[in-house]
């Protein structure tokens, strides 16, 4: 059986803070230069641009391809904060400098990435052994005429990480299979037994989940449509998926079943290693978070279980830019990272699962468990979501923006704001963030 050990999810603080970048591998590229990748006869130089924990450099599998390939020398930073190096990179393509070889784009900055800088992109559709993905996944980074901009790192799907002992305390199952069957098939289930938890929980001031937002999140990514439709009109207003995930997710917080905290925001890793929150929605990329902050005195008592329904929150690519001095190397190397033997080491060793279909199916991805979840089999629980997640996922130019905003409107209501006057706040953020009059 796989065990996954020690799950790492550690940002840099100063790039979460200030937006620095942090040095991975070598020393960064020249910040006048397109890319700072260079050839000189038998040695080539790529550099990387990346953010949070993409298990790229985490798991040594730069130093692995630098060993396998003499002569590549790789010089990779990382920015803790993905809103910081999205911001920083929309700026460096505008100006074109500045920019490494091989850039992280995270999916919900795909859809502006296709629409408004595919020429600023090299296209993968021809380069081989790149036929492995979910089908969904390499849609979301393909433009119209067939331009693929990139290669798939992990995807999103989601469980619920929950606190045995405190489900004890409230005269809950503590089995995540019967945990599981609580809420099976409906979020409004999820949230009724919250209703049930606070009501029978005794053992202190601990709240049944850490934020609205987090469900929120994951009832709409449970649809094809969230904020755009496949034309590219704005329908946040409009969609039924939307407007049913922010009454629920407003009935939680009114009802002071959250924390009023905001996933990866201040306060929200204090709550993680205080206990003082019993469930979070969790995507698979965030238990190494979680495992790090809850801290070791936490382990065994954190679990998971199965989601009320199939979702996807979150997920990568690696892109590589068309002007790149090495952009046939930089492509290779991509491949090679996101290949299907690759991910699956980087879900064995961190947790983000693949979005390669061959990697989903391999038995070793199947038999991994979390020591730090209870022994929890995450290849079996995230591999089995990932199949419920729907086959077409409608990203938008702004999707990433609007998820912010949505977090932040929430964000209001727990903090006792009536729910219609939240949501007015929210669509006039909205419409001014996408340019609306």
């Amino acid at each position: 059986m796989g065990t996954l050990g020690s799950m790492r999810r550690k940002a840099v603080a100063t790039a979460a803070a200030v937006g620095a970048l942090s040095l991975v591998v070598g020393c960064g590229g020249d910040g006048d230069s397109v890319t700072g990748g260079s050839k000189d006869g038998d040695k080539v130089t790529i550099t990387m641009g990346l953010f949070g924990v993409m298990g790229i450099k985490e798991t040594g599998l730069l130093e692995e391809y630098e060993k396998n390939n003499p002569g590549v020398t790789i010089k990779a930073e990382i920015a803790g904060d993905e809103q910081t190096y999205y911001t920083a990179l929309q700026t460096k393509l505008a100006a074109g400098k500045g920019l490494k070889d091989i850039q992280g784009i995270e999916i919900g900055r795909a859809k502006e990435i296709t629409e408004t800088r595919a020429d600023m992109f090299a296209d993968f559709s021809k380069v081989e052994g790149t036929d492995h993905f979910l089908p969904w996944k390499q849609s979301q980074i393909t433009t119209k005429d067939g331009k693929v901009l990139g290669l798939g790192t992990d995807i999103g799907p989601m469980a619920v990480c929950y606190r045995k002992d405190y489900f004890e305390k409230a005269g809950l199952p503590t089995d995540r299979e019967e945990v599981g069957k609580l809420w099976a098939g409906d979020w409004k289930k999820y949230v009724e037994v919250g209703r049930t938890f606070k009501k029978d929980f005794k053992g202190g001031d601990v709240s049944y989940t850490d934020s609205a937002s987090g469900l929120f999140n994951a009832m709409v990514y449970g649809y094809p449509e969230q904020y755009y439709n496949e034309q590219g009109d704005l329908i946040y207003d409009t969609n039924p998926a939307v407007k049913e995930a922010w009454q629920l997710a407003s009935d939680a917080a009114e009802e002071d079943l959250t924390a009023k905290l905001r996933q990866f925001q201040p306060g929200w890793d204090p709550g993680l290693s205080n206990g003082t929150f019993a469930t979070a929605v969790c995507p698979a990329w965030m238990l190494s978070h979680i495992s790090e902050k809850a801290g070791e005195v936490n382990k065994g008592k954190w679990d998971v279980a199965r989601a009320p329904k199939g979702a996807n929150w979150g997920g990568s690519f690696l892109g590589v830019i068309e002007d790149s001095p090495v952009k046939e190397e930089a492509q290779k190397l991509v491949a090679w990272l996101t290949a299907p033997e690759q991910q699956a080491r980087i879900f064995k060793d961190l947790g983000n699962i693949p979005s390669s279909q061959k990697a989903l199916e391999d038995p070793s991805v199947k038999a991994v468990k979390n020591d730090y979840f209870s022994g929890a089999p995450l290849g079996e629980i995230f591999g089995a979501a990932a199949q419920e997640i729907p086959d077409k996922q409608v990203l938008g130019r702004k999707d990433g923006t609007i998820k912010d905003t949505f977090s932040q409107g929430l964000a209001l209501v727990e903090q006792g704001t009536p729910r219609d006057e939240a949501w007015k706040t929210t669509s006039e953020r909205i419409q001014k963030a996408v340019g609306r009059p």
